[in-house]
């Protein structure tokens, strides 16, 4: 045997030796498609009807969305195009994103959103996470502030009832998701504590408010809600719409936060008060990071319906984008190129939402390093 072992080795080792590689139809780009497209005769006719639907609707589109497309002509020239029209947003651009924000302004809703995009930026990393960036969060949201509506140092006031398009949604999605999420914490821990009132107050709440569409609750933001106020005290209409989503958003985030913290076993429990942790601290520093940690993917789908659910402030004339660009829709000269204005508004809510995931798929990565 040794010397069996011997030769074999010897042969392996000699210089006229030949490496068999795999076959070529089982590696590369040919293997891959035999693996995961052709594997059996189902998903090979399902890959072969793909490939003829995208065959017979995917040139078709490529030719009227940029070949013949016109992207700065006028209205005329458009209708008699065969093309999309883009026209009708490289000449409205300014328009859809800020409404009736005055025109010789709009360079303030634009350094807002510079503003708010630079500190989501650095947000992401995980690493900025610390009190400089919380700070720089305060400056910057005041900063915003100031720049919408004026009135100091300066800056020309201007109503609230003048925001509009992209700033609007913005404003609407990210302080309601912010918002939304630490008020659903807390009312995942009040559903499960101990003291009855605390207990059956937070799940009253939830079960209202999920049992309720979201248009229900702008509609009473909107036109119920004044009714009970005092004569002569208003709410700004922005500010109602805002406080819907927020508890309308939060209702759900916390029976998400609820199935994180029963998937909490005993034991974390247990351990904690064998360290003589009381409530909160237990709370802060074992169970509340496992339970987030968990629920990231369906927190995250919670968040972007939300965001794409802003949207519905529409129905309450608030000039969001999807308002703005269906006023514009409106004009005679723009009429019956919807095709386009819908594509370029698609576009927008999928890069907040495709963001919104992949940030989430990072953070959960990152979270589970190591373990």
């Amino acid at each position: 045997m040794h010397g069996e072992k011997g030769n074999m080795e010897t042969f392996s080792n000699a210089p006229n030796s030949v490496t068999l590689k795999p076959p070529v139809a089982s590696i590369g780009p040919i293997g891959w498609a035999r693996k995961n497209l052709f594997n059996s005769l189902f998903n090979s006719i399902l890959t072969i009807l793909t490939l003829y639907l995208i065959w017979k609707v995917l040139p078709p589109f490529i030719r009227w969305a940029f070949v013949d497309s016109l992207w700065y002509a006028a209205s005329e020239q458009c209708k008699a195009g065969d093309g999309a029209c883009w026209s009708i947003i490289t000449r409205n651009i300014r328009f859809i994103l800020f409404g009736f924000y005055p025109y010789d302004l709009h360079w303030r809703p634009l350094c807002a959103m510079l503003i708010l995009f630079t500190l989501l930026g650095f947000s992401r990393n995980r690493k900025n996470w610390n009190k400089h960036l919380a700070y720089a969060w305060i400056a910057g949201l005041l900063a915003m502030g100031l720049l919408m509506k004026g009135g100091v140092f300066g800056l020309k006031s201007v109503e609230s009832t003048q925001w509009g398009g992209l700033p609007l949604t913005l404003l609407l999605a990210v302080f309601g998701l912010t918002a939304a999420y630490p008020l659903g914490i807390v009312l995942a821990l009040g559903r499960q504590s101990k003291m009855p009132i605390v207990r059956v107050f937070c799940v009253l709440y939830i079960e209202l408010i999920r049992g309720v569409p979201l248009i229900s609750l702008l509609f009473m933001s909107s036109v119920i809600f004044p009714l009970f106020l005092p004569e002569g005290v208003t709410l700004n209409k922005i500010l109602r719409a805002q406080a819907a989503i927020i508890l309308f958003t939060a209702a759900y985030i916390a029976e998400v936060v609820r199935g994180g913290l029963q998937a909490i076993s005993r034991g974390q429990y247990e351990a904690a008060e064998s360290l003589g942790l009381g409530y909160f601290l237990t709370m802060r520093l074992i169970i509340l990071p496992q339970a987030l940690k968990i629920v990231i993917p369906p927190s995250v789908s919670i968040l972007i319906s939300a965001f794409k659910d802003t949207s519905l402030v529409v129905i309450i004339a608030l000039y969001d984008i999807l308002k703005t660009t269906q006023s514009m829709l409106s004009n005679p000269l723009w009429m019956g190129f919807s095709k386009e204005a819908y594509l370029f508004l698609a576009v927008l809510y999928f890069l907040g939402c495709f963001s919104m995931s992949s940030y989430s798929r990072k953070l959960e990565k990152d979270l589970s390093a190591g373990t």
